[in-house]
């Protein structure tokens, strides 16, 4: 996917509150929180995205630690969708 089109589905109310579903085009689906850190700009103008997965959740909500995060390449993502 392009980032104009993950930035699209992002910013108006996803990022760092809701889960989404991730789909990739080589790998297994995940679920996580896209997350907004110092340089989110800059990985956001290459197509990289700072992801908290659904197991770091509620430790992320506690403490914003970014070493709970993974950096995604948006280019092997195929769907994202609201997580139930």
């Amino acid at each position: 996917m392009l980032n104009d089109a993950i930035s699209k589905f992002l910013e108006p109310s996803h990022l760092a509150k809701t889960s989404v579903r991730i789909e990739f085009k080589k790998r297994e689906t995940i679920v996580g929180i896209f997350v907004s850190s110092l340089d989110y700009e800059d990985l956001k103008s290459k197509n990289f995205w700072r992801i908290v997965s659904e197991m770091n959740i509620p430790e992320w909500k506690k403490t914003s630690d970014n070493k709970l995060a993974r950096i995604f390449n948006g280019s092997e993502f195929t769907r994202l969708t609201v997580a139930k």
